[in-house]
């Protein structure tokens, strides 16, 4: 649907993580008054009935994606329905009711479990600021095959994380990221693809005490992860008290505990 400049300057004000939810709900604003242009009329019309009854708007939790599974070249792994996987079993935990027993008065966006799904380490749906990020990593492996010195790995990494001695490339690990995209460039399988998975990162959050999301050790397969997103549900949901971000819970509860139940998977 066609949105109009007022309409667009208004919607790109909302935060961005009910934009699209707003977003939504103007273009339905619009249809039902059988208009093929949004306007400011509509954005308004909705945003006053979005902060008056915010409550039935909130669905207990978040799943924030990127545009890997659209196509995105930099995709370092599939993430072959994660988060649709996610999703699902978020569903089922019911956590609306379980925020409502919790939280004094109505529920407001701030309140969801949100969760971020970026397939590289550009990180665009913002996994860092969420209470679990997750961010797609393809780990490079050098292997016996022998090195043209070609240079291609050297040029492909934005980190200058990879360097050409006299028998091949090099990887500095404490610089890479995980991209992958060294190993797909080069042309004799010196480098290819290690480890494959997604990093996570934990307790991340805005608001008036900002926090960036901690990351767990290691790179976790596609197996692992509905087991650890499982394994932090369960702590924030044993350890919630009044509805507060997963960050604030696990500085109450402790980040080395939490990390040593991680080690297991």
């Amino acid at each position: 649907m066609r949105w109009n400049k007022d309409a667009k300057d208004a919607l790109s004000k909302v935060p961005f993580f009910v934009r699209k939810k707003v977003k939504k709900r103007v273009e339905e604003e619009a249809a039902g008054r059988k208009t093929h242009e949004v306007t400011l009329e509509h954005v308004r019309t909705c945003q006053k009935r979005f902060l008056n009854k915010m409550e039935d708007e909130v669905k207990g939790f978040h799943v924030e994606t990127c545009f890997g599974q659209t196509g995105c070249p930099n995709r370092a792994v599939d993430s072959d329905g994660l988060p649709e996987k996610i999703e699902k079993s978020l569903s089922k935990r019911d956590i609306k009711s379980f925020l409502k027993e919790r939280v004094k008065g109505p529920l407001k966006m701030h309140h969801e479990f949100r969760i971020s799904v970026s397939d590289c380490p550009n990180a665009c749906s913002r996994p860092q600021i969420f209470d679990i990020g997750l961010i797609g990593a393809c780990r490079p492996e050098v292997t016996d095959e022998p090195c043209t010195h070609c240079g291609g790995c050297v040029e492909a990494c934005k980190e200058n994380a990879v360097f050409i001695e006299d028998d091949g490339p090099v990887v500095d690990d404490s610089k890479c990221l995980s991209c992958g995209q060294c190993a797909r460039v080069c042309s004799t399988g010196t480098l290819q693809e290690g480890a494959k998975g997604y990093r996570i990162l934990v307790g991340g959050k805005l608001g008036r005490h900002p926090r960036l999301g901690t990351e767990l050790p290691g790179i976790h397969d596609l197996e692992q992860i509905p087991m650890i997103v499982d394994q932090c549900l369960n702590h924030y949901q044993n350890n919630c008290q009044k509805g507060e971000r997963f960050g604030v819970i696990l500085e109450r509860t402790g980040l080395e505990d939490f990390f040593e139940k991680s080690e297991k998977f």
